[in-house]
């Protein structure tokens, strides 16, 4: 069976945006671009062979990641990063795309808990849920997710989106790991306990 992770950054209240709406996110910034948080991306994306994107981060990966693999002055681990996700399996989850011109992407042709149970059938590697806090919230509630990868920021944002809603599930989850990255953000790995 694959395991599906859904890998998010998180504020210390529980925020995935700031009170600017979905792109203020100016306080993951200094979090973001650390070696320890970049060698936890590392860590939780290699074992995948299929990423899940929403639209908003379809596009604005797409916009910036494909150039960093021959950035010569990009971190190591970030031009890592960036040839897996050009190179890796890409469903995107849009009701108004109609092109996916990022190499190997394609449009899902259902939910996200329907496409991960089709996928789960298949040989394959992880699957992963790449920072699209909607696809997370279906998998948790649908108790389709295996692992939860957190990075959690020292910041309070004061307002914006919660990642947690009444919509997910109950349930327990082990911590598998973490580490305390350079700026002060905790890298958070937790499996779900079944």
């Amino acid at each position: 069976m694959r395991t599906v992770t859904g890998n998010i950054t998180l504020s210390l209240d529980g925020k995935i945006s700031g009170p600017g709406g979905d792109y203020d996110m100016s306080w993951i910034v200094p979090h973001a671009g650390t070696p320890g948080s970049l060698d936890h991306m590392i860590k939780v994306t290699t074992p995948a062979t299929t990423a899940l994107l929403g639209r908003k981060n379809y596009e604005g990966f797409g916009g910036y990641w494909p150039s960093v693999v021959d950035d010569e002055n990009a971190p190591e681990q970030s031009r890592r990063f960036a040839a897996w996700l050009n190179d890796v399996d890409k469903v995107v989850f849009s009701t108004t795309l109609t092109q996916t011109p990022w190499h190997n992407s394609r449009l899902a042709d259902s939910d996200p808990v329907t496409t991960v149970k089709e996928l789960r059938r298949h040989d394959g590697g992880d699957i992963i849920v790449l920072a699209s806090s909607s696809i997370i919230r279906a998998l948790l509630a649908a108790d389709e997710l295996d692992r939860l990868s957190i990075t959690l920021c020292p910041e309070l944002v004061a307002g914006g989106a919660s990642l947690f809603d009444e919509t997910v599930a109950a349930g327990s989850w082990t911590l598998t790991s973490s580490h305390a990255a350079e700026s002060g953000a905790l890298c958070l790995l937790y499996e779900r306990t079944r």
